[in-house]
């Protein structure tokens, strides 16, 4: 039997789009790098670990960034994880326009891309490959070199807003020790 094929619409109000995915809650990164000898970078929680083997993220830029390109240029960059205390940092990163490293402590990683000082961890990455996806790239970088992780809760974003609150009662979930386990064949 044929499936049956519906032809595809124009798709959801953009408000009831961002209202609905706004109840995935996600975390708070801000993608360094250094060009033409200046730091730079933006505020983005799109971002998401792809694959273990090679170790791989995914984060996307919109279009429209300022930052991205100066960012693709260098080919390297630094995802610096959010800690519950760096609201401000959070905002100062998601603007637009120059200064933004202006009164921020950070030291180079191993290929030079800045990590703020008090983030929850980082990772040192290199672009690996770029495909548009909308009004967005789709960015997935190889990761050659991670931080330590810090105890500090990290700074969620949930419902249009900031949030801090995760509660890790009991013992680890499944989901929660997935990176280490080794029959991970549905997950990552």
């Amino acid at each position: 039997m044929e499936p049956i094929v519906r032809p595809v619409s124009n798709g959801p109000d953009p408000q009831k789009f961002r209202q609905v995915l706004g109840h995935f809650c996600t975390g708070i990164t801000v993608i360094t790098t250094i060009d033409d000898g200046e730091p730079v970078g933006f505020s983005c929680q799109a971002f998401a670990a792809l694959s273990l083997d090679p170790p791989l993220v995914v984060f996307c830029p919109a279009r429209t960034s300022m930052t991205w390109p100066r960012i693709a240029r260098a080919g390297l960059f630094a995802v610096n994880v959010l800690a519950e205390h760096q609201r401000e940092l959070a905002r100062r990163f998601g603007r637009t326009g120059p200064g933004k490293f202006d009164g921020v402590a950070w030291s180079p990683d191993g290929a030079g891309s800045p990590v703020l000082d008090g983030v929850l961890t980082w990772a040192g990455c290199e672009v690996e490959a770029v495909h548009e996806g909308g009004d967005h790239h789709i960015v997935t970088g190889r990761v050659r070199e991670l931080g330590e992780c810090g105890a500090q809760r990290p700074l969620l974003f949930y419902r249009g807003r900031y949030a801090t609150s995760v509660k890790s009662e009991g013992p680890p979930e499944v989901v929660e020790t997935l990176l280490g386990w080794p029959n991970h064949a549905d997950w990552m």
